[in-house]
């Protein structure tokens, strides 16, 4: 098995510059992504009503000021990306904040959503997860080695902070995508990622959580490098904490909290069954082993590894493992079941 490498790009110097750096050596890429995520979520398909340019850019405008508030180095970063990629600050929160961002549009007013994306593994050695997204962000997905105070090793897409990743103080951070039905004018999940991986202990990296006015719903996963970790079910009006007490926790994507799914939107029957199976399957597979070689082939299986399919078209479109302890994660572009892991040291 070979298939294709993922790209890697440094990012050192002041927030500003390694903004600059990532819109520079994206741009093109960035405005063709971000053209793509505006249309999908002006178009109702994720946030199950139809919007104006219009209205998204009003509504992602005014969610700045809570972006800059939470994180002004963060924002200071996503603005020189912005301006060096030439599109807006505010296409900038969209393109990154994507599942969050129609959150807040679907609570104007909204129909099932078809958002449905990622299966994660949690255990005190290992994180694990694909990341499963609408197919045409497959080919955007890069790694970006950030020189920040505490330096970190990120998977994400090209305009997007961060997904998933870990840094060198050994703080590992993995997501789930939920459909909240309250979302809100707030900060986006990939502001949250990096404040976590800013972090050098398990408690301030709950705190960036639980402190972040959020605009919408996701479920975070961390785990540091003795051992410790937490589930996090966080609804823009509530969070559920999980701790991880020995046993694999698994999660995919509806909410296990009772008051959490209280905040859940109705989801296509399709889309609901396909995570209730994908939940299962990883349960059945997370009981007999949990070491690197079996989280792999997990990422792999056939009911995890998602293809696209129409009418949601989503797929997995990379996956990543992470080993606090040793600072080891392997990541994979596009379907795992089809392309090498690559290992990376973060330091």
């Amino acid at each position: 098995m070979n298939g294709q490498p993922i790209r890697v790009l440094r990012l050192e110097g002041t927030p500003a510059e390694r903004g600059r750096a990532h819109g520079l050596a994206y741009g093109a890429a960035i405005r063709a992504y971000t053209a793509e995520r505006m249309a999908i979520a002006a178009d109702g398909s994720w946030a199950g009503r139809r919007a104006t340019r219009a209205d998204i850019l009003a509504l992602a405008e005014a969610m700045i000021p809570a972006h800059r508030a939470y994180a002004p180095d963060l924002y200071a970063e996503m603005e020189a990306m912005a301006e060096a990629a030439g599109i807006l600050p505010a296409e900038a929160i969209v393109t990154g904040g994507f599942t969050d961002f129609v959150d807040a549009v679907r609570a104007l007013g909204a129909t099932a959503p078809d958002e449905d994306d990622c299966t994660a593994v949690l255990t005190p050695e290992l994180l694990a997860q694909t990341w499963d997204m609408h197919d045409s962000a497959t080919p955007y997905v890069v790694m970006l080695d950030v020189r920040d105070a505490v330096p970190c090793t990120v998977f994400s897409t090209v305009g997007c902070l961060a997904q998933i990743g870990m840094n060198a103080a050994g703080i590992a951070i993995g997501i789930n995508n939920l459909a909240g039905n309250d979302g809100r004018v707030g900060v986006t999940w990939p502001f949250v990622v990096r404040k976590v991986l800013q972090a050098t202990t398990l408690a301030e990296a709950r705190a960036a959580i639980l402190d972040a006015p959020l605009a919408g719903a996701h479920n975070y996963l961390v785990l540091d490098a003795h051992g410790q970790g937490m589930n996090i079910e966080a609804m823009p009006t509530h969070c559920a904490v999980m701790p991880l007490e020995g046993a694999p926790l698994v999660h995919a994507n509806h909410c296990l909290a009772p008051e959490a799914a209280r905040r859940e939107a109705a989801r296509a029957p399709a889309l609901r069954d396909s995570s209730d199976a994908r939940q299962v399957r990883a349960e059945v597979l997370a009981a007999q082993a949990c070491d690197l070689d079996a989280l792999i082939a997990l990422t792999r299986d056939p009911v995890i590894c998602r293809r696209s399919e129409a009418p949601h078209h989503v797929e997995s479109s990379g996956a990543v493992i992470m080993r606090p302890a040793t600072r080891e994660l392997w990541a994979a572009w596009g379907l795992p079941s089809e392309n090498d892991y690559e290992r990376f040291l973060v330091r």
